[in-house]
Order: C-alpha cells, then sequence, then structure tokens
C-alpha cells in the first residue's frame, strides 16, 4: 500500500506548485477537469489513502478498489473518497474524462455535518453508477464549481459548499433508502456513534509495524467509560449487530485488504491486527471468509 497522500503532495505532483491558502485555518477547496491530468494517457493510481476529502466524476470504463471491495464502471461513475478509506483507481480504456474536486474537513466547518452523511462513512457506499441523465446533471455541477472558483464573487466559497452538498444528495437518491441518515438523539445514538469513530481510528493500517490498539468489546467499552453490556445493548439497538460482530467484521475487512493490496506475510498481517498467535488468525479469517489468507490471496491474485 501506498503512503497517505497529502495535499502538498497532490500539488507538487500533479501541478508543481502550491496554492497559498493551503496551510490557512478555513480549509481548502479546488476543482479540476481530468482531461488535464489524463486525457488520453490514463495510468492507474496506486491503492492508497489521501489525508483529505475527493469527489470524483468519472466518464469512461474503470475499475475502483477500495476497503475490500472492487466496483467496475461501464460508462460513467461518481466516488467519494475520504481520509479513511484508501482506493485505487484502474482505467479500464485509455481515453478518460471528468471531473474531480478536492477539499479538507475545515473548509466546511460550521456548514453542515458533511462528514456525517453516508457516502463519507466507512462501511457506505462510496461509488455510484450514472446513467446519462444522471451524469449530465452531474456534469453541470461541476461546471458550476469551475465557473464559481474562477469568479470574484465575494461569497463563492459557500456556493461551492453548497454545490458539493448537492452532488452529495444526488448521490444519496440513487441508492435505496435502506437506513435514514438522521436518527434520534439518544443514548445509545451517541454510545454507538463514539464506538464506531474509535474503531474506524485504527484503520486503515500502513505499516507492519502498526498494530491496533482496541480488539476485544472490553477495551473498547473501558475507553467509552461504560459497561461492556451496555455497549453491547446500544449497537444491539442501533445496528442490529453485537460488538464482537461489528468488530470482526471490520477487522475481517481490513485483513482483505492487506492481503489483496501488500506484500506483508501473514504472520505480520496477524500482528498489525491484534492476534499474537499466526494460527489465531487463520482461524479467525476462515471462520469468517471460509479460506484460509494464503488461500484467499492466490485467489486474488489470479
Amino acid at each position: 500500500m501506498e503512503r497517505t497522500e497529502r495535499l502538498e503532495d497532490f500539488y507538487q505532483h500533479k501541478l508543481n506548485w502550491m496554492p497559498d491558502n493551503l496551510k490557512k485555518e478555513i480549509g481548502h477547496f479546488n476543482v479540476f477537469r481530468i482531461d488535464d491530468f489524463v486525457g488520453c494517457n490514463a495510468r492507474p493510481i496506486p491503492y492508497s489513502r489521501k489525508d483529505f476529502f475527493k469527489i470524483s466524476f468519472l466518464v469512461g470504463r474503470n475499475r475502483m478498489h477500495y476497503a475490500d471491495k472492487v466496483v467496475e464502471i461501464d460508462r460513467q461513475g461518481l466516488l467519494f473518497a475520504n481520509p479513511h478509506i484508501p482506493y485505487a483507481w484502474e482505467p479500464l480504456q485509455e481515453e478518460q474524462t471528468g471531473y474531480f474536486c478536492i477539499f479538507t474537513s475545515a473548509f466546511f466547518d460550521q456548514f453542515g455535518a458533511l462528514k456525517d452523511y453516508p457516502v463519507f462513512q466507512p462501511g457506505g457506499t462510496p461509488v455510484f453508477l450514472l446513467t446519462d441523465v444522471q451524469a449530465g446533471h452531474v456534469g453541470r455541477l461541476f461546471e458550476r464549481m469551475l465557473e464559481e472558483i474562477d469568479s470574484e464573487f465575494a461569497y463563492k466559497y459557500d456556493v461551492l459548499r453548497t454545490l458539493v452538498f448537492e452532488l452529495v444528495h444526488t448521490a444519496l437518491k440513487l441508492q435505496p433508502a435502506a437506513t435514514s441518515l438522521y436518527h434520534a438523539a439518544n443514548a445509545a445514538t451517541r454510545i454507538s456513534s463514539l464506538f464506531m469513530e474509535l474503531l474506524e481510528r485504527q484503520f486503515p493500517i500502513e505499516s507492519p509495524r502498526r498494530q491496533v490498539v482496541f480488539r476485544a468489546p472490553t477495551d473498547f467499552a473501558s475507553q467509552l467509560a461504560v459497561h461492556v453490556n451496555h455497549l453491547n445493548r446500544a449497537l444491539k439497538e442501533t445496528t442490529g449487530k453485537t460488538t464482537s460482530q461489528i468488530i470482526a467484521e471490520r477487522v475481517t475487512q481490513e485483513a482483505r485488504t492487506l492481503l489483496r493490496h501488500t506484500d506483508w506475510n501473514v504472520s505480520e498481517i496477524a500482528w498489525c491486527l491484534g492476534f499474537e498467535e499466526a494460527a489465531h488468525f487463520i482461524n479467525f479469517f476462515k471462520k469468517n471468509v471460509q479460506l484460509t489468507p494464503r488461500s484467499y490471496r492466490n485467489l486474488e491474485a489470479v
């Protein structure tokens, strides 16, 4: 897995210049045409995560690798990337077009709870396939972003924030309303949110020298200053799953990702994920995936 790409890396490698406002507390936003970067010479982007948010409108045949999943885009698609989820872009044809915008979390401070939307949440769906009509609408939103960012309008960044939210809402309308974005502000919801944040903060793992800190339900309960039974009841109420199930699913996802996108051996991956013995990790993985780690890696390589 490649190291985390910073905004400074993006500007230095892609444009060979640095915006003056990159370090300001107001946050950063910019928008680009993909044609200016790849055009007819599209090359894969290696598997890595960014330290900024990115929304991409891709036109062309592509394959997206994110977390432990793979999604193919036959014609056009919308991708939402956040600092928590690593991904890779694999163009399936040389000619690519579209747009993308990048921004920091600080850009949306005091302007809506952008990070709370499902498209930016771990376990959510960050890739959306678009019809021609939907692609036309999304393309026009990006064109408006390009017009606004080049304008002298004093409040253009508020307009740009609004356009980003319109992109998010456009994507949310494309997926089934299986879960509501807004939940009752009760104790169970608050505890569940804190648990999920604590769990996700440990991932992704980018070095074989880094190990997760919290693995057992009691570890999380202790950090949240609640009894483990209370934590379990809260998660069952809000997600329908137990604490152990959620932890196992997230550890399994990270294990798949590391087996697929790194050359670390099984013992190294086991240690990173909190297993002191490789045999325990192999049994855990086989129970959840129905394959040994080695068999899974070989299958993915094929």
